[in-house]
């Protein structure tokens, strides 16, 4: 693996990460969003990740075939999906939003599972900002050899 593949594939997970910490925060502002411009209360969000593609295929086929293993090409957001997890259901007669019983459907977000899952992702970011420093001191000490 070069120095800029290993830049190129931490600051692929810096992106995704970054957009997963959006979504997360979308869903925290919107855990009391009962009625929205599709009708209905606020939909969960999720970012899916998958596995970035080789620019060219031809260097995963040479590599094959001179028996080097692949390292790898960092995460993209595939989508940004919707938790289809049932909404809550809470006792609210006074609410606008409440049906004949006094019911009220809430979103199906749950707080703590988001704040969780934020501080996972920005643990995540933090390591690839840790291994994007290793790589820039890597490449300042391969320079100081060099004089």
């Amino acid at each position: 693996m070069g120095l800029f593949n290993a830049i190129d594939v931490s600051s692929s997970g810096l992106t995704a990460q970054r957009l997963r910490m959006d979504t997360i925060s979308e869903n925290i502002a919107n855990v009391n969003t009962t009625r929205t411009s599709a009708g209905g209360p606020y939909r969960r969000k999720v970012a899916v990740f998958e596995s970035r593609e080789k620019a060219n295929p031809f260097s995963g086929i040479f590599q094959q075939a001179l028996g080097q293993k692949d390292t790898g090409n960092g995460v993209r957001v595939a989508k940004i999906a919707e938790d289809n997890s049932p909404f809550k259901i809470v006792y609210d007669p006074n609410h606008p939003d409440a049906n004949a019983e006094g019911y009220v459907s809430m979103p199906n977000v749950n707080i703590v599972s988001e704040m969780v899952n934020m501080i996972s992702a920005t643990r995540s970011y933090e390591a690839n900002v840790t291994a994007v420093k290793a790589s820039k001191d890597i490449a300042l000490k391969a320079l100081e050899i060099g004089r």
